[in-house]
């Protein structure tokens, strides 16, 4: 069995149909559930997704496919939100726990073997840059999803032109911190979110994206009032969450406000900060295409430590030194509407083979909490 995952519209689908006759055809026809970020499908249900919308096995899909082959609008580096959602929701094609792969931590395989994966991009007159970025973006995709690239494409859209007028000028003074977690206020965005609010001056709004779901363009024209927004947000797949991409999509031909300064507060629960910068490269390009201000964001790893530990108090403090160091000055650049080079932050101080013995240990115990064996973790479809 082949796999084909897609974000056609109905028209170029006929076009190419048939190349593809007797695949196993996957796209995002709105019905697919965004990654809730609950980790169930590792330690609840291993091996498959706790939603249960007819989607709940895409691991194992991509498991029983000979090869994979991905076609996706050229968005920000990546997939667009379609795809991204159908990946997001694969999180169950790997394991929980760590290991150190190249000099980097990644997941370990759930199946031992080693997946080709095919990626074709559209787009209009993409950049040489921007292929590079997309690239990049699917080297690490396949990396940490344990799988291969077998070859990267890219063609021309002359359809997929970006639409929508350039923002005016003189944007107001207001500012909002958007969640882009879907564990909202539970989960490590919504706690580096709290934690950077108190040193904003403007005592911003914090306004979750998950209440928007079902009607992102409110969401747009209630972003049409803030002229700085801080995007926080965790790393899903190597890249921004789905649900983040699709309203970022949304502001295409919808935003119609006088412009904005763009902060970027993000996190991951991998080691190295720098594993972030995909996501970062992938915001500062939407700015670009907005005509929006870019002015530097912080990039937080090891989220699930780092995250719980803002909650004891002291930030100074510790594995989340850094951490407060780069809020502060975050906060610095956001209160003086000042633009700053982007900081990478890692555990203070907590070494990075503490942090996977820490990790890996924590899953059996979640194991243990759901009615389930250690090994049970390990599971294959």
């Amino acid at each position: 069995m082949n796999l084909l995952i897609h974000d056609l519209n109905a028209e170029q689908w006929n076009e190419i149909s048939a190349e593809y006759a007797g695949w196993e055809v996957v796209t995002d026809d709105d019905k697919i559930s965004p990654c809730v970020g609950c980790f169930g499908c590792w330690y609840r249900t291993p091996g498959e997704c706790v939603i249960k919308d007819g989607h709940d096995d895409m691991g194992a899909l991509i498991h029983n496919a000979d090869e994979v082959v991905v076609i996706s609008r050229y968005t920000y580096g990546g997939f667009s939100g379609a795809v991204k959602n159908i990946f997001d929701r694969s999180l169950s094609y790997i394991l929980p726990q760590f290991e150190i792969i190249g000099g980097e931590t990644h997941h370990k395989k759930r199946y031992d073997e080693d997946k080709p994966f095919t990626f074709i991009f559209y787009g209009h007159d993409l950049t040489d840059e921007q292929k590079i970025s997309a690239i990049l973006y699917v080297e690490a995709v396949c990396t940490n999803i344990r799988g291969h690239i077998k070859e990267v494409i890219f063609r021309e859209c002359a359809d997929c032109a970006a639409e929508g007028a350039v923002p005016g000028a003189a944007p107001n003074t207001k500012t909002v911190i958007l969640n882009g977690s879907m564990r909202a206020v539970s989960g490590n965005s919504a706690m580096f979110a709290r934690a950077l609010k108190p040193q904003l001056e403007s005592d911003p709004e914090i306004i979750d994206l998950k209440d928007y779901l079902d009607d992102m363009s409110a969401l747009v024209r209630k972003l049409e009032e803030y002229g700085t927004i801080i995007l926080c947000m965790p790393l899903y797949v190597d890249g921004m969450p789905s649900q983040v991409i699709r309203l970022l999509e949304k502001f295409r031909g919808e935003y119609r406000g006088r412009g904005a300064k763009i902060y970027l507060l993000a996190n991951m629960g991998l080691y190295e900060s720098r594993q972030l910068r995909n996501l970062f490269g992938a915001v500062k390009e939407w700015c670009d295409e907005m005509g929006f201000e870019y002015a530097g964001g912080l990039g937080i790893s090891a989220g699930e430590l780092l995250g719980q530990l803002t909650q004891l108090g002291n930030l100074r403090k510790g594995p989340n030194r850094r951490v407060a160091q780069g809020m502060e000055r975050l906060a610095a650049a956001i209160n003086s509407g000042a633009k700053m080079d982007d900081v990478y932050a890692e555990p203070f101080m907590f070494p990075r083979w503490l942090y996977i013995l820490v990790a890996n240990t924590n899953w059996n115990r979640l194991a243990k909490s759901a009615g389930n064996k250690p090994e049970d973790l390990y599971r294959q479809l």
